[in-house]
């Protein structure tokens, strides 16, 4: 092992050591008494397998055959999720194939962050999360089942779903993808456009055909972002089948994979004399292998707040530094937009996952002692699935890339590090991504300019007041203030300006996105401004430094007359009510920080 994967590690446990016992301790109870349909009344069973099929209903009564539970963040809107409609008969009849049942648990909530990107729903997107958590705890709650399948794919329906699961985590379960999309308009193409309507170049008209060429059929958006990096990152964790991220939707290849999982999922469980759960495989170890590689691919920034968030349901606890120590080693492989010009379609073409596993393990950068879906160790997953004759088998990863340009070796990688940092100053603590900013603006100093909404900012564009050097802070975007919603659609202003040849930097308490690019922007930064941060004591024209070479985040004010500012306050109400905003304020005054996860659950301890 690497040295600093090493040390990071043992820094894990020893930190998580009280936490991670406790929530063993309570998952070995609950296995203990499994399978739980055993001590249900009759009236709670028959409640249970009312609605199935005689044959369903003589194997349930039984205690040796497995009950899988589907939870699936099914709906029609979601192009990554409109797969999964199919996906219950598929399973179903796997497991009848394997003198099983499966019978849909429950669904969650699965919203759009693409839909919902400027607009008020996005000040729901985050605490979506934690709702759909709790579905998937309500969806297993009825103790009538064996093992899990979690159906979802996207931003923050996989963290979610695993962070609810957890709670039972002495079940197996095996996450099943969906897919991305096949290949539409190039994104640096749509990038290109979405700048030209920015700047009044085109017209609406020419903007909504490029987006619809670039989103354009079932599947996941094909960039690198959330979505993408989720299904990277589970793999890595061995929590899904080898290979099985980056297969399209709607494939014969797909549709094996999925009755694969089923079949895979029965023999992990008790019944089948199964002795591991979902709690038992997401440990210290494999959470470090999915923070590698999250750097080693340049992915989303969100898991800088989901991953914290799912290591913690497990007992787990991560920070910040643990990111940026691991990034500091961890080479950078890939070359996907934002990162790069091609897309995950591309990537999964010149060995994919399987191939970036093997250079990691060979490298050091992973965790071989780790237990998976498919057993002991990772060597499976340095294999990649194809049909022959209509079966299903894995095959060795290439000995190289296919398309060097996208998926380089861990030996000759595009990058020496993992190219996400922690910023801290008299501003606060926040993270950056700079994988894909150039050196040049790795370091920006120069005036503030202050927005309390994000609108705003394109007010100010279009009247060409942001044509100069300059900061850019939006402040009350944390999720105290409204639900931390991502800033996305800043992006192309943001990145005219830099075109234009002025220096530019973000600053903010929101997010940005998985697909954040090429400006640099602090974010996540905390205390936000709604808890009298420092952000909301800063004022138009201060002179701002942004350095991510040397991890700085500061306003350059004498300290005094910046600790006697007035904290701004203002008039937030408006992103409090509609759109079923008002329903999440509970949630708004419960989340902890976003280095804690911006979640509003929480260890034992802290209870």
């Amino acid at each position: 092992m690497h040295a600093v994967v090493e040390a990071v590690t043992q820094r894990i446990e020893e930190r998580s050591r009280a936490s991670r016992e406790d929530y063993l301790l309570r998952m070995g109870r609950l296995k203990d008494c499994s399978p739980q349909r055993g001590v249900l009344s009759c009236g709670n069973l028959a409640h249970g397998f009312a609605a199935c099929g005689q044959d369903d209903k003589d194997t349930l009564k039984l205690m040796n055959a497995a009950n899988v539970a589907m939870v699936s963040a099914y709906n029609d809107m979601l192009s990554a999720h409109q797969p999964y409609g199919a996906f219950p008969e598929i399973i179903r009849g796997a497991a009848h194939g394997m003198g099983s049942v499966a019978q849909f648990a429950g669904g969650t909530p699965a919203m759009c962050d693409g839909v919902t990107q400027g607009q008020p729903g996005m000040e729901l997107s985050l605490f979506s999360r934690d709702t759909i958590a709790m579905s998937t705890a309500v969806a297993l709650s009825h103790n009538m089942f064996d093992a899990m399948l979690l159906l979802g794919i996207c931003d923050k329906i996989v963290p979610g779903l695993l962070i609810g699961a957890l709670s039972f985590g002495y079940l197996p379960a095996v996450l099943v993808p969906a897919g991305p999309m096949p290949s539409g308009l190039p994104n640096k193409e749509k990038q290109r456009i979405r700048q030209l309507y920015a700047e009044g170049r085109i017209g609406r008209d020419e903007l909504l055909e490029a987006e619809s060429q670039s989103y354009h059929s079932p599947g996941t958006c094909t960039f690198y972002g959330t979505a993408n990096s989720n299904q990277m990152l589970v793999e890595v964790m061995g929590l899904q089948l080898p290979g099985s991220a980056f297969v399209n939707p709607n494939t014969p290849l797909r549709d094996q994979l999925t009755r694969a999982s089923t079949e895979q999922v029965i023999r992990l469980s008790k019944p089948q004399g199964g002795a591991l759960g979902l709690g038992d495989m997401v440990n210290e170890k494999s959470i470090v292998n999915a923070l590698v590689a999250l750097l080693a691919t340049g992915g989303s920034t969100n898991h800088t707040l989901h991953w914290v968030a799912i290591a913690r349901a497990a007992g787990i606890i991560i920070d910040w530094n643990d990111y940026a120590h691991l990034s500091s080693v961890v080479p950078s492989m890939t070359r996907i937009y934002p990162n790069g010009e091609a897309d995950v379609n591309a990537f999964h073409e010149a060995g994919g996952t399987a191939f970036l596993i093997r250079e990691l393990l060979a490298g050091g950068f992973l965790h071989n002692d780790v237990e998976t879906v498919v057993g002991h160790g990772l060597e499976r997953y340095t294999q990649a699935p194809e049909l022959e004759a209509g079966k299903l088998d894995w095959k060795p990863a290439p000995d190289k890339s296919l398309r060097p340009d996208v998926l380089s070796s861990a030996s000759d990688p595009f990058a020496p590090d993992g190219g996400l940092k922690v910023l801290e100053g008299n501003l606060g603590r926040g993270v950056i991504k700079v994988s894909a900013v150039s050196p040049a603006h790795h370091r920006v100093e120069a005036p503030a300019v202050l927005f309390n909404d994000q609108h705003e900012l394109k007010t100010a564009f279009d009247a060409g007041e942001l044509d100069k050097d300059c900061v850019v802070i939006v402040r009350f975007q944390g999720p105290k203030s409204n639900g931390m919603p991502e800033l996305h659609k800043l992006t192309p202003y943001l990145g005219v300006l830099q075109d234009r040849g002025f220096m530019v930097g973000l600053v903010t308490d929101g997010r940005m996105s998985g697909a954040s690019g090429k400006v640099p922007a602090a974010i996540h930064v905390y205390p936000e401004a709604f808890d009298n941060g420092p952000l909301a004591r800063v004022r138009e024209g201060d002179l701002i430094c942004l350095d991510a070479e040397q991890g700085v985040l500061s306003v350059v004010v004498d300290e005094a007359e910046f600790a006697q500012r007035e904290p701004a306050r203002p008039d937030l109400s408006g992103y409090h009510q509609g759109y079923g905003r008002e329903l999440f304020a509970w949630m708004r005054q419960g989340v902890s920080t976003p280095e804690e996860g911006a979640s509003l659950f929480r260890l034992a301890s802290e209870q």
